[in-house]
């Protein structure tokens, strides 16, 4: 048993995020996957909303001694909504005159986008580190503002406030249900029946959403099954996105931080390090979900030669009769010549004569070097 020598190739993995969606795609697909966009929430700009612009006019006029930012596309949006509304110049001067603390590096990232810098930041990229941190310096009697991200404020609000803090609320985006229902109802469904390899996670709440589609689907046994089994992979950016997932008792694969590039290493580690194949004549056969790779290569087989196939390799090199291999052709197509035509148009699409070898008076088996 040997790597595959690329380790996406041929992997369907569907994106459950609104946000950054075209950009992971992107690298996935660079280096070999399938991509399939199913969002599980919406997200819902504010930069319109009347109630950011009064959020913002009162903190220019009681500048807070304390800015804390959740989110890159948040506050981001915060400066868009501002420029927007003629306030951009004295927001700037008001955040400037603040301690600005950031909730992980994409927050950090959008502070000094706005040619500002941030004061502290989360190294864990929790709410949790920031409240903390702040919270054993004392805040008491002091002005802070949080920008919050759609999933309302983690606590922090409440903490800050019970500590003895003014806090003033800013939301600038939330999330809304998916665009697509049924795009993202039917991934579920094709994820739970085996039509997925991994299934990709950029917040908590797009995993919880997933996870209440996927109860109400009556689908989230399976789901789990196939993946404490590893035939599907659950991959978010970090433990907070994880951890609705692994409440319900299904296994994720996260890097230890926060980023879309860390989430992406990983699951060329996991595919590297988990897609074992068979050493065919031809080079190293790996089956995924809805293909099989040979030597690095997506084979450009039929339904019905995949199928074929992936029951060769379930055999483990055990032979299988011309009756076994029957039952997987469509229709009308019976008998032990349309089985020998099957097997035959399996070669040739594969590239490989010796993938399949025919056991004389027995039936076939895979190809499996010796």
């Amino acid at each position: 048993m040997t790597m595959v020598g690329e380790p996406l190739a041929g992997c369907v993995m569907v994106i459950t995020a609104d946000r950054r969606k075209r950009e992971l795609a992107s690298a996935l697909q660079r280096r070999g996957a399938t991509i399939q966009h199913a969002a599980a929430l919406s997200t819902i700009p504010h930069l319109d909303d009347e109630r950011l612009v009064e959020a913002t006019r009162a903190l220019i006029e009681r500048p807070p001694q304390i800015v804390v930012a959740t989110t890159g596309i948040g506050f981001r949006g915060w400066i868009e909504a501002a420029d927007a509304a003629g306030q951009a110049d004295e927001l700037l001067e008001c955040l400037r005159g603040a301690r600005l603390i950031a909730r992980g590096p994409k927050a950090r990232g959008a502070i000094q986008a706005a040619g500002l810098e941030a004061d502290w930041v989360a190294e864990t990229e929790t709410a949790a580190e920031l409240r903390d941190y702040l919270l054993a310096e004392g805040v008491r009697g002091l002005r802070i503002a949080v920008q919050h991200h759609g999933n309302g404020s983690d606590g922090l609000d409440e903490a800050f406030i019970a500590a003895g803090a003014q806090v003033q609320s800013v939301l600038v985006y939330g999330w809304g249900p998916p665009l697509e229902p049924d795009v993202h109802r039917e991934w579920i469904e094709r994820a739970a029946r085996g039509a997925a390899d991994a299934v990709l996670f950029t917040s908590a709440p797009g995993a919880q959403s997933w996870l209440e589609t996927a109860n109400e689907l009556g689908a989230i046994d399976e789901l789990a099954r196939r993946s404490v089994k590893g035939s599907l992979v659950m991959a978010a950016v970090g433990p907070v996105t994880a951890k609705p997932l692994e409440d319900a008792g299904i296994p994720v694969c996260y890097p230890g931080r926060w980023r879309l590039g860390a989430m992406i290493r990983e699951l060329v580690k996991h595919y590297s390090e988990n897609s074992a194949g068979i050493v065919t004549a031809d080079g190293t056969l790996v089956m995924r979900a809805t293909a099989a790779v040979l030597d690095g290569r997506v084979l450009p087989l039929t339904p019905t030669g995949l199928d074929i196939l992936r029951t060769l390799v379930d055999a483990n090199g055990d032979v299988l009769t011309r009756d076994d291999l029957s039952a997987l052709l469509p229709g009308a197509q019976v008998g032990p010549h349309a089985v020998e035509a099957a097997i035959n148009r399996l070669r040739e699409n594969a590239g490989s004569k010796g993938i399949v070898r025919t056991v004389v008076k027995r039936g076939y088996a895979l190809g499996v070097a010796q």
